[in-house]
């Protein structure tokens, strides 16, 4: 198998293959580009300035912190990351000063587990009593996420915020193709950016864990083709999981809220997470909520 060269930058005009995300090129890439994001000085190293002809680390300091020979280092950064040890993985996450879910997203890359890939599992399904839960958090935006950023259930409240998503066919019913291919998905966040962004990479955390995935890799083609703005978030190759945090949205209805969210996964239901969203008590945005769920289906008709 001839090797990647791992100097070569990634393409982010190539759309994914129908038969799955190459596992090889997404390693060597995110290897590269966590190692062109470190400067020496990040990382205790001299740095000789305009002598240095490539940006970040090169290979040979990255070894020299990883405690791991150049060209064991330049093998696993070219893609071949058999028999490498979860020791090894470890000390390489270390010295590229990796997050938890970068980790993650390097074991999943270097190691990946036989898993029966999702494509062959059929519908996603979200458990009754779960769907339950969502009816009971009266006043509370709530929905549930799954694979490929799929929306699979929602609360009326999550309606009256983001738009009837009922009335979209289900193919729709996912963020990356709602903020990506839909302008109207713009005006809701005040920094879309960001929103943008988060959706990018978890979907690049699901590549990591399902690389043979034929649904996923469809997404990521179409999307890199159909929008610039994905293919140049797509080409950073960051990862990370938003557990909770704080949105700005702006409705037709009652303007301006900032919401804390809230994910959760269900111990049963790994691939899926329920998203809540409230507001600080007695603010304005607590306000607007109670407006919105007395508006009920007029809000919804009037989200998104």
């Amino acid at each position: 198998m001839d090797a990647i060269d791992p100097t070569a930058g990634p393409d982010p005009e190539r759309p994914a293959s129908a038969a799955g995300l190459d596992r090889r090129a997404e390693l060597s890439e995110f290897l590269r580009t966590r190692r062109a994001r470190l400067k020496p000085g990040d990382v205790g190293l001299p740095d000789f300035g305009r002598h240095r002809r490539v940006p970040g680390l090169r290979r040979e300091e990255l070894s020299q912190l990883a405690g791991v020979s150049v060209a064991y280092y330049t093998r696993l950064e070219q893609g071949n990351g058999r028999n490498v040890s979860a020791e090894v993985l470890d000390a390489i996450a270390r010295a590229l000063r990796l997050s938890d879910a970068e980790h993650a997203h390097l074991t999943h890359l270097a190691k990946p587990k036989h898993k029966k890939k999702p494509a062959d599992r059929g519908t996603q399904r979200v458990r009754p009593a779960l769907r339950q839960l969502l009816d009971v958090l009266d006043g509370i935006p709530a929905y549930v996420v799954g694979r490929r950023s799929d929306i699979l259930a929602w609360n009326p409240m999550a309606a009256a915020l983001f738009g009837d998503w009922g009335a979209l066919p289900e193919r729709e019913r996912n963020w990356a193709r709602l903020v990506f291919l839909r302008p109207d998905y713009q005006d809701p966040f005040v920094d879309w950016e960001q929103k943008a962004i988060d959706v990018v990479c978890q979907l690049r955390m699901d590549a990591g864990c399902y690389p043979d995935d034929q649904r996923l890799s469809a997404l990521v083609g179409e999307l890199s083709v159909k929008s610039e703005d994905f293919r140049r978030l797509w080409a950073t190759h960051d990862v990370k999981e938003k557990t909770h945090g704080v949105k700005r949205l702006c409705h037709p209805l009652v303007g301006e809220l900032e919401l804390h969210f809230e994910s959760f996964r269900p111990a049963a239901d790994g691939e899926q997470s329920l998203i809540t969203y409230h507001a600080a008590p007695d603010s304005p945005s607590a306000e607007s909520l109670r407006l919105l769920a007395s508006w009920g289906a007029d809000a919804t008709r009037a989200g998104v």
